[in-house]
């Protein structure tokens, strides 16, 4: 059948960070770690904490290049990063 784009999340277990093995006829997968807490340094000087996950794609380069996934990935950190999102 036709390929299709998949997430794989394994934050609900002790994983920061994975590669997702695709499968074909996937073109894509999404593989989304642990959101952890990390402390960093705000603009006025002190510190904060920020919310970080990884996230990785992998994808068959005969349904898009390198240059389509790297657009996706920004698009993807942009809009989890909007206002809207935060708790």
């Amino acid at each position: 059948m036709g390929g299709s784009f998949s997430v794989s999340n394994l934050g609900m277990f002790p994983v920061d960070h994975f590669s997702a093995i695709l499968n074909p006829p996937q073109g894509a997968i999404m593989a989304v770690g642990r959101g952890t807490s990390r402390v960093h340094v705000n603009d006025d000087g002190t510190l904060g904490d920020e919310a970080v996950a990884s996230v990785t794609v992998s994808a068959d380069a005969r349904v898009c290049d390198e240059a389509d996934v790297a657009r996706f990935l920004e698009a993807f950190r942009e809009e989890i990063e909007a206002d809207e999102w935060s708790v």
